[in-house]
C-alpha cells in the first residue's frame, strides 16, 4: 500500500484502538459501580435468580455471599474486575454459572441479525425517498418524506412498538408479537428501529442529494448530454454517499439505545434483553460484560462508518492519486 495511503487508515484505526480502550474501563467501572449501588441484598438477589423467589431462604443467600465473597469490600472487588479485564476474562454469571463471554456471544448474534436488518429496511426506504425527494424538491414525495420524519422521529421507540404490536400483532394477526421462534418474529423489532433510522435517512439524503444536483460537477454532466438519472448514478452517487453515510455513524447510538427498549418489549434475545434481566438479578459480571459489548459495537460501528466515508470521499481518492 502506498505509504501516503496508509497513514489516514492507520490513525483512524489507532483513534479507535484507544476509544475502545477508554469505553471498556469507563463502561465496565459504572456498571460495577450503579449494579453495586442498588437497593437492596445483593445475595438475595442473585439466589432468587438461581433458584426462584418462591424458593429462595437466607440460608441461601447466605451461602451465595460465601461463594462469591460478595462481603469484601467494593474497591478490592473492583480492582479485581480491572485485573481480569486486562486479561479479556470477564468471569462467570453469578446466576448462572455459565461464563460471561457464552452469556455475550449467545446473544450477540440475535443483536447483529436485528441491527442488520433494521439498516436494510433504513436504507430500502429513506435512501430512495431522500434521492427522489432531492432530484423532485416540494413535489408529494419530499412533502411525503417530511410528513413522514416529523411523525416517525416524533415517536419514540418503546411507543412505536406498542403501536406495532397491537396494530400489526394483535388487530390484524399478521406476525408474532414477540419471541424468536421464526424468521417472522424478527420483522416487527426490525421495523421498530428501522423506520425510525429510515425517516432522518431520508432527509439526510435529500439535503445531500439538493448540493448534488446545484454542484458545478452536475451541471458540467448534464451539458455533455447526460439525462438527471445518468448524472446522478455516474458522478452524483458518490457524493452523496458521503454525509449520508456519516449521518449513520451519528445514529449508531440510536441503534444502540432502541436495541436495549425494543428487544425487551418484543422478548427478542438479544444484548439488550440480556442487559435488562441480568440488572435485574443484580448478575453484575452479565451487567458489566453485556453493556461493554455494547459499547464497544457501538466504537466500531462507527469505525466502519468512517472508513467508508474515507473510501468514498473523492477528495481523499484525488490527493492519494496525487
Amino acid at each position: 500500500m502506498n505509504p501516503s495511503m496508509s497513514k489516514p487508515w492507520a490513525a483512524l484505526v489507532g483513534r479507535r484502538l484507544v476509544q475502545v480502550l477508554a469505553v471498556s474501563l469507563l463502561i465496565g467501572t459504572l456498571c460495577f459501580l450503579m449494579v453495586r449501588a442498588l437497593p437492596g441484598d445483593l445475595a438475595m438477589r442473585v439466589a432468587a435468580g438461581r433458584y426462584g423467589y418462591d424458593l429462595v431462604s437466607n440460608a441461601a443467600a447466605d451461602a451465595v455471599r460465601a461463594e462469591l465473597e460478595l462481603d469484601r469490600p467494593g474497591w478490592l472487588a473492583l480492582l479485581h474486575w480491572w485485573r481480569d479485564m486486562a486479561t479479556f476474562n470477564l468471569g462467570q454469571s453469578l446466576v448462572s454459572q455459565r461464563s460471561v463471554w457464552h452469556e455475550v456471544t449467545h446473544h450477540l448474534g440475535a443483536t447483529l441479525r436485528l441491527s442488520a436488518a433494521a439498516l436494510a429496511i433504513a436504507f430500502a426506504v429513506g435512501v430512495p425517498l431522500g434521492v427522489w425527494a432531492g432530484l423532485r424538491p416540494k413535489g408529494w414525495v419530499d412533502k411525503a418524506s417530511w410528513l413522514m420524519a416529523v411523525v416517525l422521529r416524533a415517536l419514540p421507540p418503546f411507543l412505536l412498538s406498542v403501536l406495532l404490536i397491537l396494530l400489526v400483532a394483535v388487530q390484524w394477526g399478521f406476525l408474532p408479537a414477540g419471541g424468536d421462534e421464526s424468521q417472522a418474529s424478527l420483522v416487527l423489532p426490525a421495523l421498530t428501529l428501522g423506520l425510525g433510522l429510515a425517516a432522518g435517512l431520508a432527509r439526510v439524503t435529500r439535503a445531500a442529494m439538493l448540493e448534488v444536483v446545484v454542484s458545478p460537477f452536475f451541471e458540467f454532466a448534464r451539458t455533455k448530454g447526460l439525462s438527471d438519472w445518468q448524472a446522478l448514478v455516474r458522478h452524483g452517487l458518490r457524493n452523496a454517499a458521503v454525509p449520508v453515510t456519516a449521518y449513520l455513524g451519528v445514529q449508531a447510538l440510536f441503534l444502540v439505545e432502541g436495541a436495549l427498549v425494543v428487544e425487551t418489549l418484543f422478548a427478542w434475545p438479544g444484548i439488550g434483553h440480556a442487559l435488562v434481566h441480568a440488572v435485574f438479578g443484580r448478575d453484575i459480571p452479565v451487567v458489566q460484560g453485556t453493556a461493554l459489548c455494547m459499547g464497544v459495537l457501538f466504537v466500531v460501528f462507527n469505525l466502519l462508518v468512517d472508513a467508508a466515508c474515507l473510501a468514498l470521499d473523492p477528495r481523499h481518492t484525488q490527493k492519494v492519486a496525487k
